[in-house]
């Protein structure tokens, strides 16, 4: 019973400083604390016969621990990580083993452990391991960096009896190896959770094959002629829990791997660790976006000028900041500063070229291409994104992303003072969205963010791009769509009666001059020109003034 175990697992808490001796029992975690300087010997006993091999996970959060075959660890025979295991094959008349832990850095360790013992049926992971240092490596192997985590993992063999293993590689047949089945599990941690109490208890309800299946979620299946390798779009700041399980079809046997974990993020950084994860500068970017999209949402089409420089300042910083990052090695807040000053030329342009010539639908073209941006987004943020066909194709997928993105401004041509505002109520409230994800993580930030790594990483599209939804990503969706709502709602109101757009500067100051010049009956008309005026001004300052003569004294 899970329960149980979990309340025992909470009883027993092992300090293993003056007890360098712990007995496992099967299925039951044990939280271990392994003292600096110290090896403990981890033990199983009365080992039923018809196990034929088993299992030793240990994981902890941030510090590495070493597992070993022996108390000296050495090279293939043990492992040093944060999350570790070893597995053991069983001799015909052996019913005790003998693992030791202890902890590489000189630190107090603290970690969850579990013993899992198997049957001659089922298959056993790692057992064809030509990669890796262990002989069996049952482990997976994690590697993250700022766009994808990629996961690698050793094949597995056919179960056997005690004392005779089959062969990896004789053939390909079906009574071989070749047969099995590999099942790609994930398992998100609470949101904003970096607890150490938050990971143990995810590693408790995954480590085994039945809690995986029930609280995990299957990402894909891996045949055993497919590279032994997955990789994900990397979350930085949220815990996810990666694990393998291999299936015999033939049997409907199974067996799970090592699950390991990764926050995608270093807790031993000083400037960006996970506790402390975004940057100043990303902070007060998206602060001051988070702000001018509230302005837009709910102000947008009548600000028109305002709309128009906040539309293009979004579109040339973004643009500008996938360029500079692909084309140069300059550090991020130097690229984010620089994209925020070509974003302001960009803004002001297109609002000086709506002040100059007047064109509203060439304007209204890059407002629509910026929602058509969202949209297409959006739409491939859904499982949709995660089809075989836009992994496999980078073409497929920006022909698809293309189109949507450029279908949005031609509906723009039939409707354009409502899209224009209803482009301000969707772009400024998900800019609220993006504000609130610079200090607590949400999901909907990784809507533009998928995008932003494609364009950045160009191996980026074979990554699964699977994200949790959680409490808080609900709130922001009821935030995004209440304000995008609202928005929208109260600007077609107030702008009903009022012209569809206000008129360009420029041309009501051509026209103004043409109807004083035409106009006689104008008094403007016989009003002298500005050079006039000037030159006059001039005149009377360089004329030299007359004497009056005498001044009689005015009488009281």
């Amino acid at each position: 019973n899970r329960d149980v175990w979990s309340l025992y697992w909470r009883l027993v808490t092992y300090h293993c400083k003056g007890h360098n001796r712990l007995t496992f029992l099967p299925g039951l975690f044990q939280n271990v604390i392994v003292s600096q300087n110290e090896t403990v010997e981890a033990m199983v006993s009365t080992i039923p016969t018809n196990v034929t091999f088993i299992t030793l996970q240990f994981h902890t959060q941030r510090l590495n621990a070493t597992l070993s075959y022996s108390r000296i660890p050495e090279l293939g025979f043990s492992l040093t990580a944060v999350d570790l295991g070893l597995l053991l094959t069983l001799q015909p008349s052996q019913t005790t083993l003998s693992l030791f832990l202890s902890s590489p850095n000189g630190a107090n360790v603290t970690g969850t452990g579990v013993i899992l013992p198997y049957v001659s049926t089922d298959p056993v992971p790692g057992a064809c391991n030509m990669e890796f240092n262990l002989d069996i490596d049952p482990n997976v192997y994690i590697h993250y960096n700022l766009y994808e985590t990629t996961i690698r993992f050793a094949p597995a063999n056919l179960g056997y009896e005690r004392g005779s293993p089959p062969a990896c590689d004789e053939s390909k047949s079906a009574n071989t190896r070749w047969r099995l089945q590999y099942d790609i599990y994930e398992y998100f941690l609470p949101e904003n959770d970096l607890s150490e109490r938050s990971l143990f208890r995810g590693i408790q309800a995954v480590a085994d094959v039945q809690g995986m299946i029930k609280n995990g979620k299957r990402v894909m299946t891996l045949l055993s002629s497919d590279l032994t390798m997955v990789v994900f779009s990397s979350i930085p700041g949220q815990g996810v829990i990666y694990s393998v399980i291999v299936r015999d079809p033939l049997l409907n046997t199974s067996a799970s791997y090592v699950p390991v974990h990764t926050y995608t993020c270093s807790f031993a950084s000083t400037v960006d660790s996970c506790e402390t994860l975004g940057r100043i500068s990303t902070k007060v970017f998206f602060t001051i976006t988070g702000l001018a999209g509230l302005f837009v949402c709910f102000c947008g089409h009548r600000f028109f000028k305002c709309e128009l420089f906040c539309m293009g300042f979004s579109f040339g910083a973004f643009f500008f900041f996938v360029l500079i990052t692909r084309t140069t090695e300059l550090d991020y807040n130097i690229c984010l500063a620089l994209s925020a000053v070509i974003g302001t030329v960009g803004g002001v342009i297109l609002v000086m070229s709506w002040w100059r010539f007047g064109s509203v639908m060439a304007c209204i073209t890059v407002v629509g291409l910026m929602l058509g941006f969202v949209i297409a987004s959006t739409v491939l943020f859904t499982p949709l994104g995660d089809l075989d066909v836009f992994r496999r194709s980078d073409v497929f997928f920006w022909v698809t992303f293309s189109s949507i993105m450029v279908i949005v401004p031609l509906l723009f041509v039939r409707w354009p003072r409502q899209g224009n505002i209803i482009t301000c109520g969707v772009i400024g409230a998900y800019a609220v969205v993006l504000a609130v994800n610079a200090y607590i993580y949400t999901s909907l930030s990784y809507i533009t963010l998928n995008i932003l790594k494609r364009f950045l990483n160009n191996n980026f599209s074979a990554a699964f791009t699977d994200v949790p939804f959680q409490t808080i990503d609900y709130i922001m969706i009821t935030v995004w769509v209440a304000l995008g709502i609202c928005g929208i709602v109260l600007q077609l109101y107030y702008e009903r009666s009022r012209p569809f757009f206000p008129p360009s500067p420029y041309l009501m100051w051509q026209q103004e001059r043409e109807r004083r010049t035409t106009n006689v009956l104008d008094p403007s008309h016989h009003f002298p020109s500005l050079p006039s005026r000037l030159l006059a001004r001039a005149r009377q300052l360089t004329k030299q003034r007359e004497p009056a003569g005498e001044h009689t004294p005015l009488l009281l």
